[in-house]
């Protein structure tokens, strides 16, 4: 077993956003990822089979998607969507997301 708080160590950055990888296997990946205000997370996607979800822990944004798509998110907020499919962060105020792939790319 593992544990690690991810408010204690997962950070903010002035440029970029702030990655804490918290788990990393073939089965599934953990990724926390703390934006502050107005930082982002490029729509993206992966071309795997697979699905991901992504939790909003705190803060405001938008959940990105193509054709310049998005969906308001805030605190308790779970996106779940497959690889595949074009996704990215935006946020309002400073935000912590967590995202499960599984498995991963």
């Amino acid at each position: 077993m593992k544990k690690i708080n991810i408010i204690e160590e997962g950070p903010f950055k002035d440029t970029g956003h702030g990655t804490l990888w918290v788990h990393d296997s073939a089965n599934f990946r953990i990724v926390n990822f703390n934006f502050k205000a107005g930082q982002q997370l490029a729509v993206h996607s992966h071309d795997v089979d697979g699905e991901l979800s992504i939790v909003v822990l705190s803060g405001e944004g938008e959940f990105l998607g193509a054709d310049d798509a998005t969906i308001p998110a805030k605190t308790g907020d779970v996106l779940v969507c497959p690889i595949a499919t074009p996704h990215g962060i935006r946020s309002i105020t400073d935000m912590r997301v967590l995202v499960t792939i599984a498995p991963p790319p």
